[in-house]
């Protein structure tokens, strides 16, 4: 395995950086300092998304970046994302205009379906009141019209089943590029990720070192011991592994941290690789990670389960 990957190539001619910046749950007043930090540092791919509060901090630092001399816009690929509360046709125009507001920019790389799920205008979170049908054809006409009109260069979705992206593939006029999901290697997404290659979808994993503090976090990725025996082989720290292994997977990863010698060490994983018979040690990993349903669908549930059952049995 050639060490670089420091890029892939997407279906529309665009190459995606293979290691970006997550800017979920980034505490207001750090972001744009991590942000600045990230791109001094070497990365060129910062995701955002407008119900993470943080895009106006982002856009600040974003301006400084380029005021300083450090990158040129054409340099950064910049991702975001329409939110649940936005679906309506007429909704996503205006959404991506404020997500350009705020980020202070002409156009982003890519803009995402945020999940395959709708509620009504004006409320947050997905409490069962707040949850109505979801109209996945008339919002992506609605992003592509975005497309066509260059406020974005290019389209994908977060949080697609292989079910969903099937559907929506079947009347896209721009299909998606990117399904943006959590992968992680105690979540592998083995069956998403080979139903994403087939029909040419880039898979970019988010939360790739398992979102450690999260409350609906059951196990922590970092800690399990096939991975910190790999990481002591090579040589690396478990989180390098675990991003490096991303990448050998064939997906793009977006670590998220504010600290500046975090946001160093993720990117250290283009000049190395994992050997062969470590790499195949990694997929014995116990699949552990599922999400709690209550998170997306109803406060009252106890109980755990995958994307898959959420998406294409609860809503």
């Amino acid at each position: 395995m050639a060490a670089g990957i420091q890029f892939f190539d997407l279906k529309n001619n665009t190459r995606i950086p293979s290691v970006g910046l997550g800017t979920w749950q980034s505490e207001p007043g750090l972001v744009g300092q991590a942000v600045y930090a990230a791109v001094k540092a070497g990365y060129r791919h910062i995701d955002c998304a407008q119900v993470y509060g943080n895009e106006k901090e982002i856009g600040v630092a974003l301006k400084k970046l380029f005021e300083d001399g450090v990158v040129q816009r054409e340099d950064l690929w910049i991702t975001s994302k329409l939110w649940c509360n936005n679906h309506a046709p007429e909704d996503v125009p205006v959404s991506l205009e404020n997500t350009l507001k705020d980020l202070q920019l002409d156009y982003i790389n890519l803009y995402l379906i945020h999940w395959p799920a709708r509620t009504k205008k004006g409320t947050a979170g997905f409490k069962p009141e707040n949850l109505i049908p979801t109209d996945i054809p008339a919002t992506w006409k609605a992003m592509e019209s975005c497309y066509d009109n260059g406020m974005t260069r290019g389209l994908g979705v977060s949080n697609f089943s292989s079910k969903k992206l099937a559907d929506l593939l079947k009347v896209a006029r721009v299909p998606p590029v990117v399904n943006q999901v959590e992968c992680h290697p105690s979540w592998q997404q083995t069956k998403l990720r080979e139903f994403c290659k087939n029909n040419g979808v880039h898979l970019t994993g988010y939360s790739p070192l398992g979102s450690p503090g999260t409350k609906w976090l059951k196990s922590t990725v970092l800690q399990h011991s096939i991975l910190t025996s790999v990481a002591e082989k090579v040589g690396k720290t478990p989180a390098q592994v675990a991003l490096r292994w991303g990448l050998q997977m064939g997906h793009s990863v977006l670590p998220k941290s504010t600290n500046e010698a975090r946001i160093k060490e993720n990117f250290d994983v283009f000049d190395w690789s994992i050997p062969e018979d470590l790499f195949a040690e990694l997929s014995k990993i116990e699949q552990a990670r599922l999400i709690r349903a209550e998170f997306l669908v109803n406060d009252t549930y106890g109980e755990y389960r995958t994307v898959e059952e959420l998406w294409d049995g609860e809503i």
